[in-house]
Order: C-alpha cells, then structure tokens, then sequence
C-alpha cells in the first residue's frame, strides 16, 4: 500500500485528468470479456499515478504529466495482461461450478471406463514425449498442476508438461479415428 504525504496527495488531485487522458486514448474501452469495467481501470490508473507521484524525483528529464502517463498506462496494461494470462476470477464454490457430468450416473461410469481403455491402450503404444503426455493427462485429473508434473519428472519446467499433453492429444485424437 502505498502510504502518501499530504503533499504528495495534493499532487495526485492536481492530476486527475491525466487517468481520464491515458484511458481515452490508449485504451478506449476494456477489451471483450475482460473481467474489467472502465471504473476498475480509472482506478487501476489511480494506482498508477499514486506510484508516479511517490517515485518522482526532480530533475527528471520528462515533464511529469509525460512520466506519470507512462505509469498509468503501464500499471493499466498490466493488469490487463495479467488477467488474460491468469484467466478469469474461478469460482471455487461447488455450487457454483458448471456441472459436467452426465445426467445418468451410469452414463458417467461408461464413459470415464472408457476414456481410461482408450488411455491404456494408447500407453501400451507410446514412447517418448507422447507416453510422457499420457501419464501427465492422468496425473492431470487427479487434480496436479503442472508444475507438479513437471517435478515428478525430474524438473521439468511447466511448458513442457504442457506440450507432451498436447502431443498426447493429438495421439489420442489419431486413435480415435
């Protein structure tokens, strides 16, 4: 949090209108789907320009209305980005969770049964990166992350786990037809 003195505060005040002109012209409105309002950018720039008022020192070479536009526009793409990359706000209340399962208990049964054939049958046959996928699919739905996987398979970074289940996929996708 950041702690400002009354001059600083006064400052902020002064420079209101600098968030309004970093929205209007860089991003107009929040893009589609965004978890985001234009009232949550506004103070998403607010902070942005708390953190200009607070980091400027005199004798910059930029006008500070230049500088402080700069953090504004910063602190408003970054969160913009960070919310494309770390999804959606992810509901964590059971009953709030789409419900994915089949209607019949017994349709469940015989379709998770015959996932697990088709995923056993594709690892008695595959080697390398594919069988790798395979086994990181299953640790998948136990409910790992993967960097998890990636640790159970001697450190290998997140990406990779990622890109084994893809090509298990399209493994599995070739079997299927």
């Amino acid at each position: 949090m950041l702690a400002l003195t009354p001059q600083e505060q006064a400052r902020v005040e002064e420079n209101m209108g600098l968030v309004g002109m970093v929205l209007s012209t860089y991003v107009h409105t929040p893009p589609p789907g965004s978890v985001y309002t234009t009232e949550d950018l506004y103070q998403i720039g607010c902070i942005g320009l708390c953190k200009a008022v607070k980091t400027d020192k005199a004798g910059h070479s930029a006008a500070f209305s230049t500088y402080a536009s700069r953090l504004i526009r910063n602190e408003i793409y970054d969160a913009l980005e960070y919310s494309t990359r770390h999804g959606r706000e992810q509901a964590t209340d059971p009953e709030e969770l789409p419900n994915v399962w089949l209607e019949d208990e017994f349709e469940q049964r015989i379709l998770c049964g015959a996932l697990l054939d088709q995923l056993d049958q594709a690892e008695a046959t595959a080697t390398g990166t594919v069988a790798k996928g395979i086994q990181a699919i299953r640790l998948l739905a136990q409910g790992y992350t993967n960097r998890e996987i990636g640790e159970q398979f001697g450190d290998a970074p997140a990406n990779h786990v990622t890109a084994w289940v893809a090509k298990a996929r399209k493994y599995l996708a070739a079997m299927a037809t």
